[in-house]
């Protein structure tokens, strides 16, 4: 509760609304969840923020958005950033929302596939080549597999359903806090290999970005702030996080969100300003390296910490 006074000091007092646009990187879900907790306790109103959120047609369509000025803020992926960078779009990291990888290659338990070893000669699903499929081969190559040694199948994205009927061994891009819960559902276990753990550098899953020449930096920081106040509260209160959170619309308030959300929590910011410069430099030599860029860009060009 004391952290939670503090962060409310913190605040700017109301001073007429600052509308601000943030686009989601997809429909709403607990990943979201400083976000909608936030916005339905009045703490961006508190703050002077009018915050408007919206859920994109197409996830490809947010960073665009706010590179062209039709939002103040994105979400997005920090992976996803080094490629918006080299494309040329005006966009800059400006905060966290999930700052640990969430992506995890996905076997059934009680399937032949013990280590991602045991890949060899066998079936892989993917729903998106780039990036995911770069983590994949990394993961593999660490484990002494080959990607010529495995057949990829494009399933896509019924990751889950293809895994469950046995239309495959493992799943590439799964997020550990969802697809768990999905094949559960369906009878079975699952069994997430992690790509910080099979020679992947960490990263932050899930990023705020905007366009430097545009945006409002007083008022992207105080929306930060708020998201803050709110990660602080969801830690500190997760069930009545919940209850607020699952007032968001009757489409959150299922049986999968349910347990999605205790499992997402661990992976909020809890300062969502602040920047880890060396992470940023570690994972753009990585993007590099697997040749997904020409060259890795200085952290400056890609970040910035709106609390320094």
């Amino acid at each position: 509760m004391k952290r939670m006074a503090l962060l409310a000091l913190l605040l700017p007092a109301p001073a007429g609304a600052e509308p601000l646009t943030v686009v989601l990187d997809w429909f709403v879900n607990p990943d979201h969840g400083p976000i909608i907790v936030a916005e339905r306790q009045g703490w961006f109103d508190e703050a002077g923020l009018e915050v408007e959120i919206v859920a994109p047609a197409d996830p490809a369509d947010p960073p665009k958005m706010a590179a062209s000025g039709q939002a103040d803020l994105a979400i997005t992926y920090q992976p996803q950033l080094y490629l918006q960078h080299a494309e040329g779009l005006p966009l800059v990291r400006v905060g966290t929302l999930i700052d640990s990888p969430l992506y995890c290659v996905m076997a059934r338990a009680e399937g032949p596939v013990a280590g991602l070893a045991d890949l060899k000669g066998r079936k892989v699903g993917f729903s998106v080549a780039g990036i995911e499929e770069a983590l994949l081969h990394t993961m593999l190559r660490t484990n002494g597999v080959e990607p010529a040694e495995v057949e990829f199948v494009n399933v896509n994205f019924a990751l889950t359903p293809a895994l469950a009927a046995g239309q495959v061994d493992a799943v590439a891009g799964a997020f550990r806090n969802f697809e768990l819960h999905q094949i559960a559902a369906t009878g079975s276990e699952g069994r997430c290999f992690l790509p910080e753990r099979n020679g992947v550098p960490v990263y932050d899953e899930l990023i705020y970005v905007a366009n430097p020449e545009t945006m409002d930096r007083e008022a992207v920081a105080t929306f930060l702030k708020v998201t803050e106040r709110a990660a602080a509260f969801i830690a500190d209160h997760p069930q009545e996080a919940w209850d607020v959170f699952r007032g968001w619309s009757a489409e959150v308030d299922d049986a999968l969100n349910a347990a999605a959300w205790g499992d997402t929590l661990p992976h909020f910011a809890a300062h969502p300003l602040a920047l880890d410069e060396a992470r940023y430099a570690d994972f753009g030599r990585y993007m590099q390296q697997v040749g997904l860029i020409p060259a890795a860009p200085g952290v400056q060009e890609i970040a910035v910490d709106l609390g320094r």
